[in-house]
């Protein structure tokens, strides 16, 4: 596992998570709300380092994956979710609803950008 920063803001309107993603390009890179209020950032890339010389040929092979989960709070409107990534920060906005005025739940998910 490669041991990825990620920082949840709690802004009066949004949650927002950042995340340090050096190295990784959006393809390598999923965001998904499992179990209706997990909210999972996870990515995978792989480096392939090729190496031939007059003695023999060398393959060398690495990978590196990440995955974290966050339990999302009763406000977070898990239909209402961006996520893009810019200077190899990703960053996963998280609009909230108002609880006492929000009647029904919604489980559509749209993700923009990745």
């Amino acid at each position: 596992m490669i041991p990825t920063r990620i920082d949840w803001d709690d802004t009066p309107e949004f949650h927002v998570f950042k995340a340090d993603l050096s190295g990784f390009h959006k393809h390598d890179v999923k965001v998904e709300i499992e179990d209706g209020r997990v909210l999972c950032i996870s990515g995978e890339k792989k480096i392939e380092k090729e190496e031939r010389t007059d003695e023999g040929h060398c393959l060398e092979v690495v990978v590196g994956k990440f995955s974290r989960r966050f339990q999302l709070l009763e406000n977070a409107m898990v239909d209402r979710i961006t996520a893009h990534i810019a200077n190899s920060t990703l960053t996963v906005t998280i609009r909230k609803k108002d609880i006492k005025k929000h009647h029904g739940h919604s489980r559509s998910i749209k993700i923009i950008g990745i």
